[in-house]
């Protein structure tokens, strides 16, 4: 089946903003960690999670996890690359296609930090009944349904940050 992919940018750290307090590279990593750690500090509907596995790589670590939303589960594992990203490839189950979530810390110039979402899932609606407007509208709704998610998690972060959860 095509691929779908919907990829943006949040910038963090505004110049032009300035009641907003200026993230650091580590609290965005440490919030990163946070979020696969403690999902459900950042994922709407999610009712409960267990990590079942975890490990080191070369490149960093991994933790294979299932996530409870009442009515179904998902099973995903997320890599996490230090200070660099973070990347969920979730299963296929019933209803829903198999998907990947990479979010990449960005910095192009010194403290100029922005996060980088990028979804990719096999499209669902390749067949003749979802063919059309339809299916636009579909993934015009996943891409803000995305895009909202990913804007509460820059505030999570934030707020954790705020709070000293995140170190310095």
């Amino acid at each position: 089946p095509p691929r779908m992919r919907f990829e943006h940018l949040i910038e963090i750290n505004d110049p032009l903003m300035p009641l907003l307090t200026p993230l650091t590279r580590a609290q965005l990593w440490r919030g990163l960690v946070r979020r696969a750690e403690q999902p459900t500090e950042f994922v709407m509907g999610l009712e409960g999670y267990a990590v079942r596995s975890c490990g080191e790589t070369a490149s960093g670590a991994w933790l294979e996890r299932r996530l409870d939303f009442g009515n179904f589960a998902v099973e995903d594992r997320v890599e996490l690359t230090p200070m660099t990203d973070s990347f969920t490839r979730a299963a296929a189950g019933p209803g829903w296609p198999a998907s990947t979530l990479a979010i990449r810390i960005e910095e192009p110039q010194p403290e100029a930090l922005y996060l980088r979402f990028v979804y990719e899932f096999d499209d669902g609606a390749a067949n003749d009944a979802d063919v059309g407007v339809e299916a636009a509208q579909t993934l015009a709704l996943r891409r803000q349904a995305y895009y909202s998610a990913d804007l509460d998690t820059v505030q999570r972060i934030r707020e954790l940050a705020e709070a000293g959860a995140l170190g310095d």
